[in-house]
């Protein structure tokens, strides 16, 4: 007489399989990173949540973004900007010989402020030039569907028109990612918060 074996057939997720067969030994998806607050409020509001901002930072709501740099000789400077809020990050543009440019290229730190609805947020970071094709012909794309006729040339933006602080076409494209945000409440509920997000990001 025959004993009949039951055989356990072991169910395998795709992810895992395909982590195995790529060799990725304990690979996972990539979670979201939450930067670390601290309460600023004086009045016992709550912290508010980094969700908030990011809503209203990737909202289609009008707000100009003011981009304060640093002259060589420590003045400050300040100048509105055509930016745009893509994947966590400021991407903007600005002529190579405009005060802002010039100084970017001195010292790339730099602040952005911006009015949003119910909350402004000023975001500290260093601003890079982006010169690789595919990002600069997808900000192109960005900029067009808003309105503005951004064109890709060589390792620039250019159209036939910009704001008058733009300087001369073409437009060397810059990206920040803060590093620190600071926001203030100016609708229900209230409160003011610092974030801060890991560098090695």
């Amino acid at each position: 007489m025959k004993t009949k074996t039951k055989t356990t057939l072991k169910k395998i997720s795709p992810k895992k399989t395909a982590s195995k067969r790529l060799g990725l030994k304990g690979a996972t998806t990539p979670k979201v990173q939450e930067p670390t607050h601290k309460n600023l409020d004086i009045y016992g509001a709550k912290v508010l949540p980094w969700s908030r901002a990011l809503k209203q930072l990737g909202s289609k709501a009008s707000g100009t973004y003011w981009l304060a740099t640093t002259s060589p000789d420590g003045r400050p400077h300040v100048a509105g900007t055509g930016a745009l809020w893509i994947d966590g990050k400021i991407y903007f543009v600005s002529g190579a010989r405009t005060r802002k440019s010039r100084n970017l290229a001195a010292n790339p730190s730099c602040v952005f402020s911006v009015s949003r609805p119910g909350i402004d947020l000023v975001l500290e970071g260093t601003a890079i030039r982006v010169v690789d094709r595919p990002t600069l012909l997808r900000l192109a794309k960005r900029y067009a569907a808003q309105g503005w006729p951004a064109s890709v040339s060589g390792t620039a933006i250019t159209a036939k028109y910009s704001a008058p602080s733009a300087g001369p076409a073409p437009w060397n494209l810059y990206v920040l990612r803060p590093s620190t945000v600071f926001g203030v409440s100016t609708a229900k509920p209230p409160g003011a918060t610092r974030w801060r997000f890991d560098r090695t990001r």
